[in-house]
């Protein structure tokens, strides 16, 4: 399991090494998506509360990643991208994969100063058109300001401005410091510095979780 604020490089890592190890990525937010484009019955489950701007039920969650997880590709292990964010999410999941018959080995922590974290998140830019995304130190675009793909005027996302990003740390900070917990009580939890390199940050993933499995 992958847990760290938004803008950490999680889904990079897990991508990365999920190819690796052959096990498929499991990431809520694009399972949710996913499920809403193709309208299975939980798609549209979920799809009910998004529409209205409320939060996705826990259960609703759960029982996509049980689906998930009951895929043949994911007998042999799995990635857990992002998810659980609070205890009643992480307690519901231990229930989950213990009837599943799968056990949590290692939950990897990515931790990001938030200073870190307002530079990487705030620089994001995107196209409003073919939706690439860049960011104004790391990833510019060719022409500053523009799109390289399709030339459309790069846009800064509400949810990227400093006042929101902040907000959102703020509320990561305080669910996920019990959860932090949770998971260190049961002495799989490992603090993996996250600010370095890309290269930097997968050997530090790949030592704490064990590349050879």
């Amino acid at each position: 399991m992958f847990l760290g604020p938004p803008g950490a490089g999680k889904g990079t890592q897990a991508r990365e090494l999920a190819q690796q190890w052959g096990v498929p990525q499991i990431a809520t937010g694009d399972m949710l998506r996913e499920a809403v484009a193709a309208g299975t019955p939980l798609g549209r489950d979920a799809r009910s509360y998004m529409d209205r701007g409320a939060l996705v039920p826990d259960d609703v969650i759960l029982a996509l990643i049980a689906e998930r997880l009951a895929k043949p590709d994911a007998k042999g292990g799995f990635v857990l991208d992002g998810f659980p964010r609070t205890i009643p999410q992480a307690e519901g999941l231990d229930r989950l994969l213990r009837d599943l018959g799968h056990e949590l080995t290692r939950v990897i922590f990515f931790d990001v100063s938030e200073a870190e974290l307002l530079r990487r998140l705030t620089g994001r830019r995107s196209c409003p058109n073919c939706q690439a995304t860049y960011h104004v130190v790391s990833a510019p675009p060719r022409r500053e300001g523009v799109c390289d793909r399709c030339g459309t005027a790069l846009v800064q996302r509400a949810d990227d401005s400093e006042a929101t990003v902040r907000n959102r740390l703020q509320v990561y900070a305080q669910q996920t410091a019990p959860l932090l917990e949770h998971y260190r009580a049961r002495g799989i939890l490992t603090r993996v510095p996250a600010e370095g390199s890309i290269e930097q940050v997968r050997e530090a993933v790949r030592d704490a979780a064990g590349a050879g499995r």
